[in-house]
């Protein structure tokens, strides 16, 4: 009995382990695949690959900015390694970033360890160059995947692999020409179009104004691959601006008419004091509702005393320093923000 005991035991505990480890797989978030956005409006990406050799960046960075086009650019962190300055000239550009892996290997002879170190290092490299992250779109080296590829990018916080429905296959040298009359003669809605930055795609920044200009003619309009996907944006009423020498995160909230707290929360800054010229900062919508009851806030100027701003808001000195942890009554700076306890 014992015996038979202990071999019912295992076998239950066997047919358990199978039903949870086939639970787990099956919650897995395994990545989208996609090759165009799903829309009957006439919106067209632009994306651009980019490897170790980033020889072209500028050029359609220009090309770009001269048509007011935004692109989406899948980074190599190899890349990013390489040519820092451009990647940060990228984004502050306000074009949309993504993963395109650290060292451009066939993602499907690589573990899904192998993957996510891939995905990771390119996370952390282009973060520590741009302050911006690359998810949650994720393009294959070499467009080569599978199942158990987009299971493991999925796992690795990229919802979103991208394909494309026209490759320009720039990259082989062809002319502007060729470049242009491939994307034209081809486009559909929802097209994703798939271009390289580096010197072997010569033809690409000589392609782009004639494409973009014939493209328009067609009553194409140019988004990134987010908004052609649909995904996820920062506020669409909010607007984006760059960070001058002399700026700080109190001039520029006053300028936009915002409160320092919410410039701040839109662009994920901990420290008030830390911006940097060149920075890309998105401006959110100004709030025209009423503000919460519970409190407001407040950005002391050039003469402010605590009792000025507690008579001026019509509360006790004591509860607008208890509100703000404010022990010496005399210690308030510039710019410091304040909340006003209702």
């Amino acid at each position: 009995m014992g015996a038979k005991l202990v071999k019912s035991v295992v076998v239950i505990t066997l047919i358990l382990f199978t039903f949870f480890s086939f639970s787990n797989q099956s919650e897995a978030a395994t990545s989208k695949w996609v090759t165009k956005g799903n829309t009957a409006s006439k919106a067209i990406a632009l994306t651009f690959d980019d490897g170790s050799d980033g020889t072209n960046i500028q050029k359609i960075l220009d090309a770009l900015s001269a048509s007011n086009v935004k692109a989406t650019f899948f980074l190599t962190g190899s890349g990013a390694e390489k040519h820092p300055q451009a990647i940060k000239n990228i984004v502050a550009k306000g074009h949309q970033i993504a993963n395109h892996s650290y060292s451009h290997p066939d993602f499907t002879k690589l573990s899904a360890s192998k993957i996510k170190g891939e995905l990771d290092k390119t996370e952390a490299t282009i973060k520590r160059i741009t302050g911006k992250s690359t998810k949650p779109l994720f393009r294959a080296p070499f467009g080569s995947t599978n199942s158990a590829v987009l299971a493991a990018v999925g796992n690795a916080g990229y919802t979103h692999t991208v394909h494309w429905n026209i490759d320009t296959v720039d990259w082989k040298g062809v002319s502007a020409a060729s470049i242009t009359n491939k994307v034209v003669n081809n486009v559909v809605p929802g097209t994703i179009v798939l271009m390289h930055t580096g010197a072997g795609a010569s033809g690409t920044p000589g392609a782009l104004p004639g494409m973009i200009s014939k493209l328009k003619a067609k009553g194409y309009s140019f988004v990134t691959v987010s908004e052609i996907l649909k995904l996820k944006q920062p506020p669409a009423s909010g607007t984006k601006y760059t960070v001058k020498a002399g700026d700080t995160l109190y001039s520029i909230a006053k300028k936009h008419g915002v409160t320092v707290a919410a410039l701040a929360k839109a662009n994920n800054i901990s420290n008030y004091n830390l911006i940097r010229v060149g920075q890309v900062l998105i401006i959110p919508a100004k709030i025209t509702s009423s503000p919460p009851a519970a409190s407001v806030e407040y950005t002391v100027k050039a003469g402010d005393t605590l009792y000025s701003i507690a008579k001026k808001h019509k509360i006790t000195v004591a509860k607008l320093a208890a509100a703000n942890k404010i022990t010496n009554y005399n210690l308030i700076r510039i710019g410091q923000v304040l909340t006003i306890p209702r």
